[in-house]
């Protein structure tokens, strides 16, 4: 984490020194190395936060992941207002700014002890593994922290190095990364980003008068929202919170259709549409938004965990991707009736969640684990698991 925030560093001062060369070129190499830096990041970050993390808190940790993300794209909405940097003189400034984060990081890193998993399980220092647990929790008992990660390693050895490739291939995981991904796709083809990207030009059609302070609205919601995330996340479980917030933006995507398709009749539709944005957000920060980022960290032991993090990482941006791309012209073809989608895409999504998704609510990463292996023992024998694993470990594919 702390090397890589030499990418945005770099990808800072080519933004923000861009008036100084050609600028265009320098903005699109600035945004591409910050893309770089943004795809790494979305990965190590949720993993470090999930392996430092008490078992009792891992997840309002994982959802302080998501505040401190929409806290950030809030800051940027604010600054980027025409009467501050969001002018022909000041812009780039606004995207130089992107690269200050990371100077904050690269100091604060240094007080945040390496990953006591990590150290015991990946490189077998015992010794600095609970120097790691002594720094996060003061002086403690850790004979509990010790067995448990003791445990996690004898099951690690028993597992092969696990690239990509091999994940893919490997049908003992095919049930986690399954869920893995699919979290993430409905994180993204919820439609949320069609709102965040778009929301000046939906609240504009919708009939907002200052469509700009709006979108601040929804950013502020975002911040609430996720706070109260924070405080549910351990109690309702990660699985009810996705299932809620799912359920709940899926009626929302059937209110701003209405408001749209019926505003020119009944004026007072654009409220409609306007209160349907607003508790679209709301209810994607207390599930959906936080948990698919946090959740690949618990589904997999140490051993697949980086290949599948990567994974469901390059799925998430490539959903954003498309989204993001393919929303305005969608619009173009289906008018006020562009959010129908996203209704069906979630209804389903919310079916997946309650069918096939655990809760991982208070459960190690062993007894995670334990539960997908109960699954695959009703359709594979143990025998053949077991040779599988023994297969890939004793691979040489890279």
């Amino acid at each position: 984490m702390l090397a890589i925030n030499v990418l945005a560093l770099t990808a800072g001062l080519l933004m923000g020194l861009a008036k100084m060369g050609t600028p265009h070129l320098m903005v699109i190499a600035g945004r591409a190395v910050m893309g770089l830096y943004c795809g790494l990041a979305s990965g190590l970050v949720p993993m470090y936060i999930g392996e430092i993390s008490p078992v009792k808190y891992r997840g309002a940790l994982g959802t302080l992941h998501q505040l401190a993300l929409v806290t950030g794209i809030l800051i940027s909405q604010v600054i980027g207002l025409d009467f501050l940097l969001g002018n022909d003189d000041m812009w780039p400034v606004l995207l130089g700014v992107s690269g200050a984060p990371a100077i904050l990081q690269s100091l604060l890193l240094f007080l945040c002890p390496e990953s006591p998993r990590y150290l015991y399980i990946k490189v077998g220092e015992k010794e600095e593994a609970c120097k790691s647990l002594r720094r996060l929790k003061g002086d403690y008992d850790m004979s509990k922290d010790i067995s448990e990660m003791q445990a996690e390693k004898e099951e690690a050895m028993k597992e092969p190095k696990m690239s990509i490739l091999r994940l893919l291939r490997a049908s003992v995981y095919r049930q986690q990364l399954f869920v893995a991904l699919m979290m993430h796709l409905s994180q993204q083809f919820s439609g949320i980003n069609a709102i965040f990207y778009y929301s000046t030009a939906i609240f504009q059609t919708a009939g907002v008068g200052q469509p700009v302070y709006a979108t601040i609205g929804v950013g502020v919601l975002n911040i609430i929202f996720t706070l109260v995330s924070v405080v549910l996340v351990d109690r309702t479980g990660r699985r009810t919170l996705t299932m809620v917030g799912l359920g709940g933006m899926c009626c929302c995507t059937v209110a701003m259709t209405l408001g749209m398709a019926l505003q020119d009749v009944y004026s007072w539709m654009s409220y409609v549409s306007m209160t349907a944005i607003f508790l679209f957000v709301s209810f994607f920060e207390i599930g959906p938004g936080p948990i698919p980022w946090f959740i690949v960290a618990e589904l997999f032991s140490q051993g697949p965990r980086p290949a599948a993090i990567a994974l469901a990482g390059c799925c998430n941006w490539t959903s954003n991707f498309i989204i993001g791309m393919f929303f305005p012209y969608l619009e173009g073809i289906c008018g006020s009736y562009v959010f129908v989608i996203f209704t069906v895409l979630l209804f389903g999504f919310t079916v997946f969640i309650y069918l096939c998704v655990p809760e991982t609510k208070g459960k190690t990463f062993e007894e995670i684990a334990a539960v997908f292996q109960r699954k695959r023992d009703t359709s594979h024998s143990k025998a053949q698991v077991e040779t599988e694993l023994e297969t890939l470990k004793n691979s040489t594919e890279a």
